[in-house]
């Protein structure tokens, strides 16, 4: 396995003495429980402001300004919301490309709505990712309600349950980003340097509200959670960044799984690395960073639109 990857994710040895296991009750999960990998202290609760400052200055005291990536900032609040669904539009066009809508209509993405901040944006229920415009985003009420403003269409109940408790219990949380990849199921004990979870009691398509809320109680404070022989589930306070996260996860989930194959072949492990380099990795990436990681995928998009797609909205203000 890459350094890089290593950085990025840390494979986790799961023995009891590394994980804490609570039970909870449910009328439709027999044996379920929450378990939260703990190498080191339990991660803080996330900042509700975002985090930012994702470029250190090189060069020198005379190097000259050069551009930079940043989260923009915006004239108005429906500015912000025509570049959240924009950007929401075009990461799962993003999820589309990459093979992550091939169960059917299975996979979600949801944006909270800067406006309306008891209310997401969803993409209606049985459509193909790969073809997703802003206009075709559903505005969906707390109560799961399809409101007039979005596309009136149907939306998949599992998604609703699922990521209107997420966003209840996280008011950090912007947008949320889950599908259904096979590493993922297969591997269920790896994940974002003490910053994910994973539960273990997957009741079945999450028709029940309490399912919903089993899996908000297993992310925590975490950026991600695993949800055993079902798929992942990735959050951060811009769609960029949630929908880089899933992809990161799942690709650094398939190389442990190739280093893994390969050590057990050769007789070998993995090279681990220490603590501290991990934690100032995870530390690196706040905010800022995991959307700046997302925007060539975003430009991808863009391109590929032929038009369809601008890179800006109107009142998109660059940041400094």
């Amino acid at each position: 396995m890459s350094r890089a990857s290593t950085r990025l994710l840390r494979h986790i040895n799961v023995t009891p003495s590394l994980r804490q296991v609570r039970p909870i009750s449910s009328s439709s999960v027999t044996s379920a429980s929450i378990t939260s990998n703990t190498i080191t202290d339990k991660p803080p609760p996330p900042p509700q402001e975002f985090t930012y400052g994702a470029y250190q200055k090189v060069g020198g005291p005379s190097a000259k300004p050069v551009h930079t990536i940043r989260i923009p900032k915006f004239e108005s609040l429906e500015a912000e919301r025509a570049f959240r669904k924009l950007h929401h539009a075009a990461a799962l066009r993003w999820l589309g490309y990459n093979g992550y809508n091939n169960e059917g209509a299975g996979g979600h993405v949801t944006v909270r709505d800067p406006i309306l901040t008891d209310h997401y944006w969803i993409n209606p229920h049985g459509k193909s990712f790969s073809h997703m415009r802003p206009e075709d985003l559903v505005l969906v009420s707390k109560g799961g309600e399809v409101k007039e403003g979005g596309n009136m269409h149907s939306i998949n109940p599992a998604g609703h349950i699922i990521h209107s408790a997420v966003h209840e219990a996280r008011p950090d949380v912007v947008a949320a980003v889950h599908c259904h990849s096979v590493p993922s199921k297969a591997f269920s004990a790896m994940g974002f340097y003490n910053d994910h979870s994973i539960y273990e009691g997957f009741g079945g398509i999450a028709f029940k509200a309490d399912e919903g809320v089993h899996i908000a109680q297993a992310l925590g404070n975490t950026k991600g959670v695993i949800l055993q022989n079902h798929g992942h589930l990735t959050v951060a306070k811009t769609v960029d960044g949630a929908a880089f996260l899933f992809g990161a996860m799942d690709r650094c989930i398939q190389a442990q799984l190739l280093a893994d194959a390969a050590c057990a072949g050769r007789g070998t492990s993995t090279i681990k690395i220490a603590h501290e380099e991990a934690e100032y990795t995870r530390n690196t990436y706040n905010d800022e960073m995991v959307y700046i990681m997302f925007q060539s995928a975003f430009e991808d998009v863009v391109r590929a639109s032929n038009g369809e797609f601008p890179m800006h909205v109107q009142g998109e203000i660059p940041r400094e």
